[in-house]
């Protein structure tokens, strides 16, 4: 069997023997070869719950703990489909998610019952089984030395049913088949070297894509201990890899950023970490992070559907994301077209945003994309004229390198010129005091009420100036003209910024919410002015958007 077409059922069965460590968890452990008897357990006692006449889904509703892990294995053992449901949605919101994906029941457990009391009234005629409950547990013991249940599964068969982040509309399940694990899997093992010497640090939810593929694929491909946190935490982060010997971890979104905002200590370097691998960091925490804990960072482009591919390769301009494969071009979304090249100034700048940035787009067709369950209008909208339209804006350079720029969802437009936020955070970043920056747009307050009107939230290490905001922004070059905001939110809290559970900035609530949100310093620019004046009646503010 060729081993881009293996299984994930596969690559559980080749640890059937092996009685190294497969899974760590608080005081828990287990050996591969106990994960995948309790994954064949598992998958005949969600067997006996669920009607063959319909799609066997199983809703999983929990946190990053054992019970999710050995219901993914059951899966993929026993032919089920993991429906990963996100803790933070509720009541109406979830009861969509678990209905639109054919779930015939929700496993869960009594944290999940009491942070949300109205889930088994909203669910209404689909069963809520509580992972820790008496019943659940009789039926696993009933179900005690069960082996292969004797049926195949095939590398194109649904393993699961992965939601988007939702940071720019409502989520959208996608189908992930077991090659679309499998295959990740297996590269990422023997391109790491993840062996049974390895301990793999995981820490991002586990209804998301990037646990499941980035974290423990590899890991169980390679053999290596999975290292399970209950939830990421910044401080925990440390602690937890030095008292689980991780020598590898994954992560998503901002987790590098945070991390690096925790005090640092003389021996931050002393642990086994060599290698963390993940996507979406900026160019100064990646570096930070490999300086400060002595280890390797790997970031790359990645999203849900992993349609598109762009990799990275050493010699690659700061700043990029890599060299996207054959068919990956960049295409202006309203005429189908390349765009031109990017053009830089001497400081490696762009300068000619305004008509470089286009949609990332796999033009041979779908690639990896299996498509969204139960939702044709948006999986048409995804596959335009027979290409992929990622939704993700990139530039191009002349030497064929490609550029973030940000989420369609993130184009601006300020009087009349196009805009992507990605480039305009990147400028943030630039100055010391700013750990974190998100750039979105609201709607124009003037009379005319046409476009919109750019704000920018900053996390910040020290309390900024409005002449030093000014300042800055006066001595970047590549500054778009429009790209100066017409607001400058200063924070100093991590938790003012809304994220979704896998830490990306939810600029849809931030834009509903208008310049001005929870505590921290507005500054404002006069219209067509340069300078900033701190805001003090923010109600007026608030009257204008």
């Amino acid at each position: 069997m060729a081993e881009q077409r293996a299984t994930v059922r596969d690559l559980l069965l080749a640890r059937a023997d092996d009685h190294g460590d497969g899974l760590l968890f608080e005081d828990e452990r287990l050996s591969w070869a106990e994960v995948v008897e309790q994954g064949h357990q598992r998958a005949a006692a969600l067997r006996s719950l669920l009607d063959d006449e319909r799609p066997p889904h199983v809703g999983v509703l929990l946190e990053n703990t054992p019970d999710f892990l050995l219901t993914l294995g059951a899966a993929a053992l026993g032919g089920l489909v993991v429906v990963g449901l996100n803790p933070t949605r509720r009541g109406a919101a979830l009861a969509s998610d678990v209905r639109r994906t054919d779930c015939q029941l929700v496993l869960t457990d009594a944290q999940q019952l009491e942070d949300q009391p109205d889930l088994v009234d909203a669910l209404d005629d689909v069963p809520v089984v509580p992972v820790d409950c008496p019943d659940w547990t009789r039926l696993l013991d009933h179900h005690e030395g069960a082996g292969p249940d004797g049926g195949t599964v095939g590398p194109d068969d649904l393993l699961m049913l992965i939601f988007t982040s939702g940071t720019s509309g409502d989520p959208k399940a996608v189908r992930v088949t077991h090659a679309k694990v499998a295959a990740p899997g297996v590269m990422l093992a023997e391109r790491f070297g993840l062996s049974g010497g390895d301990t793999a640090y995981l820490s991002m939810p586990l209804f998301h894509s990037n646990a499941v593929m980035a974290g423990w694929a590899p890991a169980l491909a390679g053999g290596a201990t999975v290292a399970l946190a209950r939830r990421f935490s910044a401080s925990g982060f440390l602690p937890d890899v030095r008292r689980f010997g991780a020598t590898y971890a994954n992560y998503v979104g901002k987790p590098l950023s945070y991390v690096l905002a925790t005090p640092e200590g003389d021996d931050d370097a002393d642990n086994p970490l060599r290698l963390v691998f993940g996507n979406e960091a900026n160019e100064r925490a990646i570096d930070e992070f490999g300086r400060r804990f002595g280890c390797t960072v790997v970031d790359s482009y990645s999203s849900t559907e992993n349609a598109v591919i762009v990799q990275r390769q050493p010699g690659m301009p700061a700043g990029a994301l890599g060299r996207p494969l054959p068919g990956v071009a960049v295409l202006d979304p309203e005429t189908g077209e390349p765009v031109p090249d990017a053009e830089f100034d001497g400081a490696g700048r762009l300068t000619n945003g305004d008509v470089a940035i286009g949609e990332l787009v796999n033009t041979t067709g779908a690639g990896a994309f299996a498509g969204y369950y139960g939702d044709p209008d948006a999986e048409a909208e995804r596959m335009r004229g027979g290409m992929y339209w990622s939704g993700d804006l990139a530039y191009r350079d002349a030497e064929g390198w490609v550029y973030f720029a940000g989420r369609t969802a993130d184009w601006m437009r300020v009087d009349g010129e196009n805009l992507a936020a990605a480039p305009l955070e990147r400028i943030w970043l630039r100055h010391p005091a700013v750990a974190q920056a998100a750039v979105y747009a609201v709607p124009d307050p003037g009379p005319l009420g046409v476009g919109d009107q750019v704000v920018a939230a900053l996390l910040t290490e020290r309390p900024l100036a409005a002449d030093e905001v000014a300042r800055f922004l006066d001595e970047q070059a590549d500054l778009p003209t429009k790209g100066r905001p017409r607001w400058v939110r200063l924070l100093a809290d991590l938790d003012e910024l809304p994220r979704t559970a896998t830490t990306k900035v939810l600029k849809r609530e931030l834009a509903a919410q208008g310049p001005v949100a929870g505590r921290g310093r507005l500054l404002e620019r006069e219209e067509r002015g340069t300078a900033y004046v701190d805001v003090t009646d923010l109600a007026e503010v608030l009257d204008q958007v």
